[in-house]
């Protein structure tokens, strides 16, 4: 990277359809700023993210990955994010072993009225990112622009 050029990270956000996307909506509607850089995929629950996606997302070249979700007890699928919550906790032990920095990744809990939560914990997770730099480990060099 030269001297002239600043790092902005890609983030791959994972947002629940039922809460988080719809705070990602308001956030929008109140006009509350969060970086383009952030990539929004929206699942029907958090609980169907399959955890070979993140992987997958740190593979094709994103530097960070959060998942939101829905607040626990508060579901549309009355326990997801339970099963989120647990399966998270075990890809993050996986990925501590890979040698992935365990700010990389993230867990949120944002419901649908929370569109300023949502600005918030996006603005303070690029600012995480940008800090750590570049993810270099699980790069799949097919996959970079150059």
């Amino acid at each position: 990277m030269s001297v002239n050029e600043t790092f902005s990270p890609t983030i791959v956000a994972f947002c629940c359809n039922w809460c988080s996307y719809a705070g990602a909506d308001l956030s929008g509607t109140n006009r509350l700023q969060y970086p383009a850089n952030v990539k929004i995929i929206r699942i029907p629950c958090s609980c169907r993210l399959n955890p070979m996606f993140i992987l997958r997302a740190f593979q094709r070249g994103a530097d960070g990955v959060i998942l939101c979700g829905c607040h626990p007890g508060d579901c549309h699928y009355t326990t997801g994010n339970y099963y989120a919550r647990r399966r998270m906790t075990l890809l993050f032990s996986m990925l501590d072993f890979l040698g992935i920095e365990e700010e990389r990744t993230r867990v949120e809990w944002v419901s649908a009225a929370e569109g300023a939560k949502f600005a918030a914990t996006m603005n303070e997770f690029v600012a995480t990112i940008t800090k750590l730099g570049p993810n270099r480990r699980l790069e799949d060099l097919r996959c970079r622009k150059e």
